[in-house]
């Protein structure tokens, strides 16, 4: 039989050893919590804008066409972040299911900079890239369809070039290539080919 007083003293070390990984627990889940708010970065400042109806073009596989539809959309009043939310508009097109033109999950515009009122840099992620169906017609109708989308609701954009996570990249998907800059006068007729 084990002395009694060794069994309060193994009873108080298993509860000591309980409230110390307890403890370690919760200082745990703390610095999770914090780590994933540094992740987040600071909070964008409040945009203005309202949500408006916009024309977007969107890319349909099974018959190699591009059509325009209507999407309810918040706008900003600043033109990148307006130019933004238009180019997002298309690409929610792509990533419901079914989609029309699917693409990967995680393809998204990161930001678009204008640069002398006519030129427009847009920043996608590598999603948007490295899961782009090959074929250069499927990456022809991404391309037409969101440099349409932007032309039609940012005016004044006359060329366009696509970054991929701040990068140039040689082609969208071993096709289309991202090293120029489109000429929106160009991928007007282009567009129209596929309407």
């Amino acid at each position: 039989m084990i002395p009694r007083h060794f069994q309060i003293g193994i009873s108080f070390l298993l509860a000591a050893i309980l409230v110390a990984g307890i403890y370690i627990i919760e200082l745990r889940q703390g610095e999770e919590a914090k780590t994933q708010q540094g992740l987040a970065g600071p909070e964008a400042p409040e945009a203005h804008g309202k949500e408006e109806t916009i024309r977007i073009l969107v890319a349909y596989d099974d018959d190699l066409a591009l059509r325009w539809r209507n999407a309810r959309v918040f706008m900003p009043q600043e033109r990148d972040l307006r130019a933004q939310a238009a180019l997002r508009a298309v690409l929610a097109q792509y990533l419901q299911t079914p989609s029309p033109h699917p693409l990967a999950r995680g393809a998204d515009v990161k930001d678009v900079y204008l640069l002398n009122g006519n030129t427009a840099l847009i920043n996608t992620t590598s999603q948007f890239a490295d899961g782009h169906p090959s074929g250069i017609l499927l990456e022809e109708m991404t391309l037409a369809s969101l440099i349409e989308t932007l032309s039609a609701n940012v005016p004044g954009i006359s060329r366009v070039k696509f970054l991929v996570d701040g990068k140039e990249r040689p082609t969208l998907a071993g096709h289309a290539d991202l090293e120029s800059f489109y000429q929106v006068s160009a991928v007007h007729q282009l567009a129209r080919e596929f309407e």
